[in-house]
């Protein structure tokens, strides 16, 4: 029997507390009715889901980001969005800036060399403000928010009947 502990991990930006207490505030004040809004502690922007992996992985992958370099940028969330078929109620960005577009190459890169398949999928910046949604109208984003990416996250994510909690396995910088 394989005892082996699993980890279901991805590689992350966490807004600051000012851009995620925006973000909370935004998801509160559009979602319907009925939606599940994510808690701003919980708000973050994925970079590269990897899904199940065990203890040797979860070692690999901060093997592979401590390889990583890239320069900080800001993120800036200037357009809402909804995917229907997922209930997915979300904000994100007319354009992803180039040094983030950089450090998701670098980190896929590195993922690629430490045996791990990026996403096959086009990458979609985005941060999810609410679950569960039924129909949306989306108004525009008037004021966009944004912070400033300083560090990159690996997170383990605990997935429960009702609710998802995020642990940070462990971060690393962006330098200048």
């Amino acid at each position: 029997m394989n005892t082996a502990r699993r980890h279901r991990v991805f590689f992350a930006l966490w807004p600051d507390g000012e851009a995620a207490g925006h973000l909370e505030a935004l998801g509160h004040a559009l979602a319907p009715k009925g939606a599940k809004v994510v808690p701003g502690e919980k708000l973050h922007m994925t970079l590269a889901f990897i899904g199940s992996v065990d203890d040797e992985g979860v070692e690999r992958l901060m093997d592979a980001a401590d390889r990583v370099r890239a320069e900080p940028f800001e993120v800036r969330l200037d357009r809402l969005g909804f995917w229907p078929q997922g209930g997915v109620f979300h904000a994100g960005n007319r354009e992803t800036p180039s040094r983030q577009r950089r450090l998701l190459q670098a980190l896929n890169a590195e993922l690629l060399a430490a045996g791990f398949a990026p996403d096959k999928r086009p990458y979609v910046p985005h941060v999810t403000l609410a679950r569960r949604v039924r129909g949306l109208s989306l108004p525009r984003l008037e004021t966009p928010v944004s912070w400033q990416a300083e560090e990159f996250s690996l997170v383990k994510s605990h997935l429960h009947p009702s609710v998802a909690s995020y642990e940070t396995l462990a971060s690393w910088s962006l330098d200048s």
